[in-house]
């Protein structure tokens, strides 16, 4: 099943079309492998630093704070027992890894798959290029106007070009990337995803 998208210039005037080879698309199978790689990257994006002390690690308590027998109190070995305030924390959290493996094969239908939905919603915007020569934002501004960009964008290059980061650097809904390091996550989070020819080049070899 190959699809077709109009190829746009920064005027937002078609001035070309661009065909998908089969193998870069995936309609049919995939939606479990796109919500585990999306639940796995946001999983890793958690640090995993929160920390608690137990009995073993509060500061003092080393003596029994009043002998055994004959006061009418519960008996108590140290003044750092979890139930004493000052103590320790029960099952209180501790660092850790909340990382999960997720296999090559997995992540590449998740990619493929997440890719075909946005190609039907109609999300996916292509140009022929993206030339900011004056590294303004007024000019990006006006380039996503032409394209009637009016959410979030994701704008995906082959590489990173001062001008283009420049220009697109304090645009609040705007985030820049390489087509070698978008992921499934971005892929479904942005209103509209803009490449340019050479990222979606770039982009389709690793769908392939």
């Amino acid at each position: 099943m190959s699809m077709k998208i109009n190829i746009l210039d920064c005027k937002g005037t078609v001035v070309g079309e661009y065909e998908f080879s089969d193998n870069c698309i995936e309609a049919e199978k995939g939606k479990q492998a796109v919500h585990d790689v999306v639940v796995a990257f946001l999983a890793e994006q958690r640090a995993g630093t929160a920390s608690t002390k137990t009995r073993a690690e509060v500061r003092g308590g080393g003596c029994k704070p009043f002998r055994q027998k004959g006061l009418g109190r519960a008996r108590a070995g140290s003044i750092r027992s979890p139930i004493w305030a000052g103590g320790g924390v029960t099952f209180g959290p501790k660092p850790r890894d909340f990382s999960k493996k997720i296999n090559k094969k997995v992540r590449k239908l998740a990619l493929k798959r997440a890719f075909t939905e946005r190609l039907n919603e109609g999300s996916v915007i292509l140009l022929d290029k993206l030339d900011i020569p004056d590294h303004k934002t007024r000019s990006a501004k006006a380039i996503l106007n032409n394209l009637k960009v009016v959410k979030t964008a994701l704008i995906c290059v082959p590489d990173y070009e001062e001008s283009v980061v420049c220009a697109t650097g304090n645009l609040a809904d705007v985030v820049l990337r390489k087509a070698s390091s978008l992921n499934v996550y971005e892929v479904l989070r942005f209103d509209k995803l803009i490449f340019t020819k050479d990222a979606l080049d770039a982009f389709a070899e690793r769908l392939a």
